[in-house]
């Protein structure tokens, strides 16, 4: 969340920004901030002036007992009796302001990086960058639902059967292929400096806040009422609450990990075309990368991010391009995202299959993520992370765009870990 000093001394900043997200009722959210700010740097000073008189009075009874004075020392103990009462009231009323500032500030996102362009929805994206040729496949070219059931290798209905729709089960050489993805893009993240975790799949509520999962897409997540645990969106939120409270030493940037998880999403409301076999699923493979940056290099960082992923997609030869998302497209942490899409040659449309972000403070202000500077001051981190990279899509876009009259060739640096070079 956006800390309250930056919004104090910035306010037309943060208002510009959230106008960029065409965030609504930004300027009373804003206000109310600010007034319940006031009131809590209010009762904190006077709940500091009572705990202070109370131990200045304290002190005089201690001296006035040594000396004799032991009425007097007693009646001043009332007064202290009466300060107690006065300071545990005020420490109270310090604690209902707190949680109520905290659930305002939860209502705001982040604010975008100056790059960002002001826009409403996807449309408003700028493309960036593009790269790979669009096979030309023929009007016999199928779509990767058809093909997964030609060959046997992905079956929707049977996942229906079993969990319901967006749950499919992988078969014979689709789950080897499932499994060569996910090795390989470890592996290459590993070969990138990233250290490789295996986390938790569901996580409390402390961890889906830090993240920013929760309040706002309280929804979209599948919970555990008994156990008041949620089924992770994205490996980002175990991960990154690995640092969660923690205070690092500036020497320990660039801190770097990377790990594979399923995910889980709910997708209301999603019909059509577009949401066909494995464009939108309730449960999802996804290799992720997280880093931990100084905020001196946290753009930077963002930038290697990138250029990670396009080194990935060259080596699968598959055609992608790279999107700036607009103020309105962009996640409620986040405050720069860039967007792959790949381009899924039988359904003649782009997909997305990556996202690589900057939330500078906004995760590590709930994570109470901090480094020493080299004044010895405490500063909050910068958080980023990537998709490195959502399978599902990724595996569509192979099927479709390596489909032949023969059967589906597999990319030429997975072979090696499917140990086969052809689905037939």
């Amino acid at each position: 969340m956006l800390q309250v000093p930056f919004i104090r001394e910035n306010k037309t900043t943060v208002l510009e920004g959230l106008a960029k997200r065409n965030f609504s009722n930004a300027e009373a959210l804003i206000d109310q901030v600010l007034t319940a700010d006031e009131n809590r740097r209010a009762t904190q000073v006077s709940l500091d002036n009572t705990l202070a008189e109370s131990n200045k009075i304290s002190k005089e009874i201690g001296a006035l007992y040594k000396s004799g004075k032991a009425q007097e020392a007693n009646r001043l103990k009332e007064q202290t009796g009466q300060l107690k009462d006065s300071a545990k009231e005020l420490s109270e009323k310090l604690t209902e302001i707190t949680a109520a500032l905290d659930q305002l500030l939860y209502q705001i996102p982040n604010i975008p990086h100056a790059s960002v362009k002001a826009g409403s929805s996807e449309e408003d994206n700028e493309i960036i960058f593009s790269e790979g040729a669009i096979p030309n496949l023929g009007k016999n070219a199928l779509p990767h639902w058809e093909l997964a059931k030609k060959y046997d290798i992905i079956d929707f209905e049977l996942g229906t059967k079993i969990s319901g729709a967006g749950f499919p089960v992988y078969k014979g050489k689709g789950a080897r292929l499932q499994r060569a993805l996910i090795n390989y893009f470890l592996d290459k993240n590993i070969a990138a400096g990233y250290t490789e975790v295996q986390v938790p799949h569901l996580v409390n509520t402390a961890s889906a806040t830090a993240t920013g999962q929760l309040p706002d897409k309280d929804g979209q997540m599948y919970h555990s009422t008994v156990d008041d645990l949620y089924l992770i969106p994205t490996a980002e939120v175990p991960i990154t609450n690995m640092f969660r409270g923690n205070l690092v030493q500036e020497s320990d940037f660039p801190i770097c990990v990377t790990g594979y998880t399923p995910c889980f999403r709910r997708e209301a409301g999603s019909y059509g075309a577009h949401v066909r076999g494995l464009n939108r699923l309730h449960q999802f493979d996804k290799v992720e990368i997280v880093r931990i940056e100084h905020p001196n290099n946290s753009y930077t960082a963002l930038e290697g991010m990138v250029t990670h992923i396009k080194n990935i997609l060259r080596a699968l030869k598959l055609p992608y391009r790279i999107l700036r998302l607009c103020g309105g497209d962009t996640g409620f942490t986040a405050a720069l995202t860039f967007d792959f899409e790949l381009f899924s040659t039988a359904q003649d449309r782009w997909l997305e299959i990556s996202s690589a972000s900057n939330f500078e403070t906004f995760q590590a202000n709930r994570l109470k993520l901090r480094f020493k500077n080299k004044e010895g001051k405490s500063e909050l981190a910068h958080t980023l992370n990537g998709s490195s990279l959502a399978l599902p899509r990724v595996l569509a876009g192979i099927l479709e765009n390596y489909q032949t009259e023969q059967g589906i060739q597999i990319p030429e640096v997975l072979i090696p870990y499917t140990g086969f070079e052809f689905i037939d």
